[in-house]
């Protein structure tokens, strides 16, 4: 007879492992099914984001960011180095001790929870009386049946039409995480979140380092002011960005990489390089989940198909985080992930897809919430608007980099908060405050009217919120 659980859990990412622990804090029994491993074939718990996304890049770009500060601005501040060099097998290694410690956090919280954890692949087997089978292909396969399914798979790199991944001269985001050396030259495709911090991580070791985005505005995502304000900056760098170019032939041997491509005039272009790492987004991971089994809805581009809570089309089956609609977010999944656990217990899990943060960790950072000012024009918004840059600020001065500013966008009429930008400094923590304040409905004059600390990089925000009013204290 197989073992019998509340709630079952397939993946074990942010969307999965936050809604198993919440699931199993609110009383319930819980498995918890994943398949990723680490190098030594045990398992690695926290999916994409904690094994080869957002805590393994962030990890490479403090590192690589140290040692752009030891070569070019230490001597700012008297500080005497002589030659600077950089053991990028030992950085590695930095990375990979953070990805394990993380690892070993989430086994650590199961335990506390007791939560059952099950190392393999789940996929469904049929629907049975009060639930659903699972069956888990790990070292052994066994079967397990859960009244309540949440499905957090997560997602896959995209990759190019006719280009596969080999993880040696064409990479993923994965291959781009476990390069053992600086490339002399390194291509991108796609001018996003990945390609724009992996190009940043390189570029500071001396690698050069040329990006292809396909879309002829930069971030076309981002308010058009900030996007324009970061690739000033990234210009400066030596980051060599191309806009509205088209990619053709990608011919990959053992030498390197060689892309043919044409460029916003129309004109062919060959580029050579040592490695390519596409980063064009990313899909729905579905894969081997036997979703044709049970009759689970999918949508044209593999998704699960939820509704605005997360329910599924099959009662008791839930879908959180990039395998569903919305922006593939860590954060975004771990909301769901606790929303669908308290909805399962009766209560009312809430997520606000309007507050959800962006953010790009490059230098400058790059964070955003709410709508953009090209939005509000087009959704014919009366708005108003206040922006202060850094380089007014005291702590960007003390900090040596005054990169950027801070734009607030209110409603004309109720002074709502309706935007928050940024690029600068630290702005990946700043942006709290926004979202902070838009979920309860804020106005930018309550932003203006509470005490930031001085000197902080704060204070820009403050200045921003004051300047929607045409005002200004500027510290």
């Amino acid at each position: 007879m197989s073992k019998q659980f509340d709630v079952v859990v397939i993946g074990g990412g942010p969307g999965g492992y936050v809604a198993a622990i919440r699931a199993a804090q609110l009383g319930m029994q819980v498995a918890c099914i994943d398949e990723w491993k680490n190098a030594a074939g045990g398992p690695a718990l926290g999916g994409t984001c904690t094994n080869v996304g957002c805590i393994p890049s962030k990890a490479l770009l403090q590192s690589s960011e140290h040692f752009e500060h030891a070569n070019l601005h230490f001597a700012d501040h008297g500080i005497s180095t002589g030659k600077v060099s950089m053991d990028v097998a030992k950085m590695i290694a930095r990375k990979d001790t953070v990805v394990k410690q993380n690892n070993d956090g989430i086994q650590y919280l199961f335990k506390k929870n007791k939560i059952t954890f099950f190392h393999g692949r789940g996929s469904f087997v049929k629907a049975v009386d009060g639930g659903y089978e699972i069956k888990v292909a790990g070292k052994e396969e066994e079967s397990i049946t859960g009244k309540q399914i949440i499905v957090a798979t997560g997602s896959n790199a995209r990759a190019l039409p006719g280009t596969p991944f080999d993880e040696e001269r064409i990479l993923s985001n994965d291959g781009a995480l476990r390069l053992g050396a600086a490339p002399k030259k390194l291509a991108l495709i796609g001018a996003g979140v990945i390609g724009l911090e992996m190009g940043s991580v390189w570029r500071r070791l001396g690698t050069e380092v040329t990006v292809l985005e396909g879309m002829d505005k930069f971030l076309s995502a981002v308010d058009d002011q900030i996007a324009k304000e970061a690739k000033k900056s990234f210009d400066k760098q030596g980051l060599k960005i191309e806009l509205g170019v088209k990619v053709g032939e990608i011919k990959a041997d053992k030498k390197g990489v060689q892309i043919s491509y044409t460029n916003a005039k129309g004109e062919a272009q060959q580029l050579d390089v040592d490695r390519l790492i596409v980063s064009i987004g990313r899909v729905a991971n579905t894969i081997g989940l036997a979703a044709e089994a049970v009759g689970l809805a999918l949508d044209e581009r593999g998704a699960i198909v939820v509704d605005e809570n997360c329910k599924t089309n099959l009662p008791g089956v839930w879908a959180v985080g990039d395998v569903v609609r919305g922006p593939m977010l860590a954060h975004k999944a771990e909301e769901e992930g606790v929303a669908v656990a308290e909805r399962i217990a009766g209560q009312h899990g809430h997520v606000n897809f309007a507050t959800i943060p962006w953010v790009i960790y490059t230098s400058p950072e790059i964070a955003w919430v709410g709508r953009t000012e090209q939005q509000l024009k087009a959704d014919g918004v009366a708005y108003k608007a206040g922006t202060f840059p850094f380089l007014a600020n005291g702590r960007a001065r003390a900090l040596g980099d005054t990169t950027g500013m801070v734009k607030f966008l209110a409603d004309a009429k109720t002074d709502e908060i309706l935007g928050v930008h940024m690029v600068g400094p630290m702005v990946s923590e700043l942006i709290s405050e926004a979202v902070v304040a838009m979920e309860f409905k804020a106005s930018s004059e309550d932003i203006a009217r509470i005490c930031h600390a001085h000197p902080s990089l704060s204070e820009a925000t403050k200045e921003a919120a004051l300047a929607v009013d045409k005002r200004t204290l500027n510290f």
